[in-house]
């Protein structure tokens, strides 16, 4: 079958591998509809420990992490709800040697790597859905069991931002959300959200009210560079900065030493790999099913920019968009 494979060199090529057939013992074998080019995608390529750790690639060093499909063959130990469902599918909620994928025509995940997609959906539509879905809940996991009230978000626009703004609505936790323009916050109002603030000049004494108001103490940074250093003076005191994402690029974060004085402030990264709701194996399959029970929220949809066959990755890793939807590969 067809696959794209990541070389030594860290460069992506298209090769012909072997067909899954058999599932491995608490594995499954899909059939690929999509993937989705997330944002890590493209970070780990260059830089494979930007999370602190190297992932198992599995077998045939297959590239991608997330995708959908349906399954057509179940392992042993793999309960029989399974059977014959399609799929949302995140590679790294249950690593293994065993693995194939997930940019292939065929692959061989364990179980707990996939997410039951209702009957009514498309599953193309969720083909970069669980990364996102599944970082926002085991996020929200960890903030409320280190007693955080509620949460600023950074990348307010981004998938991780809209799984965030629904997962929070649902548990009650309040929630600010920072964007880039009015369009984004427009339309992330129109979607529901009630918090959210554009990030123009003056935005930081909008913020400072509201976070205290809210005591929003846990920040969840997908951004990075110099917002941090702008939003700082404005964060309730007893906050926690939680570094997530790269969106701000090379750009570095600029915090004067006196405000970790002021406001007591803790800087630490947050890693879904390394968080007790994917670790745990109850905790995951625990999770696995709340989510199966809202997935088919619109705001956990991939936003689909452009399909893209396996023979045009270079464009297809290449491709940006101004909205923030996604290139997708098409198996």
């Amino acid at each position: 079958m067809k696959a794209i494979c990541v070389t030594p060199s860290r460069e992506l090529e298209v090769r012909d591998i072997p067909t899954p057939d058999q599932p491995a013992p608490g594995h499954v074998v899909i059939d690929m509809d999509a993937s989705a080019i997330n944002h890590g995608d493209k970070t780990f390529l260059r830089v494979p420990t930007a999370a602190g750790s190297v992932p198992v690639s599995g077998r045939h060093d297959v590239w991608g992490a997330s995708g959908s499909g349906r399954i057509v063959a179940l392992g042993a130990g793999v309960p029989e709800e399974y059977a014959g469902k399609q799929v949302a599918i995140y590679r790294a909620l249950a690593r293994s040697p065993e693995n194939v994928g997930l940019w292939c025509e065929k692959a061989h995940m364990r179980h707990t790597s996939c997410l039951i997609l209702p009957d009514h959906v498309r599953a193309r539509d969720y083909c970069g859905s669980l990364v996102n879905v599944m970082t926002a809940y085991a996020f929200l996991e960890e903030i409320v069991e280190a007693g955080h009230k509620g949460v600023i978000v950074t990348a307010g626009n981004s998938a991780t931002g809209h799984a965030l703004a629904t997962l929070a609505r649902k548990r009650n936790v309040p929630a600010i959300f920072l964007v880039r323009t009015e369009a984004a916050r427009d339309a992330l109002r129109a979607s529901g959200v009630e918090h959210v603030i554009v990030t123009r000049e003056g935005f930081t004494d909008t913020l400072a009210a509201l976070s205290t108001e809210l005591g929003t103490t846990a920040v969840f940074d997908g951004v990075g560079g110099d917002l941090l250093g702008k939003i700082a003076p404005s964060l309730p005191m007893n906050s926690t900065i939680y570094f997530y994402g790269f969106l701000g690029g090379s750009a570095p974060a600029s915090i004067q030493s006196a405000l970790f004085m002021m406001k007591n402030l803790i800087m630490r990264r947050f890693s879904n790999y390394d968080s007790r709701t994917v670790k745990d194996q109850d905790k995951l399959v625990a999770a696995l099913k709340t989510l199966a029970g809202v997935i088919d929220d619109p705001m956990f949809m991939t936003r689909i920019g452009k399909e893209f066959s396996y023979d045009q990755i270079d464009l297809a890793m290449a491709y940006e968009s101004l909205d923030g939807s996604k290139a997708v590969l098409v198996a």
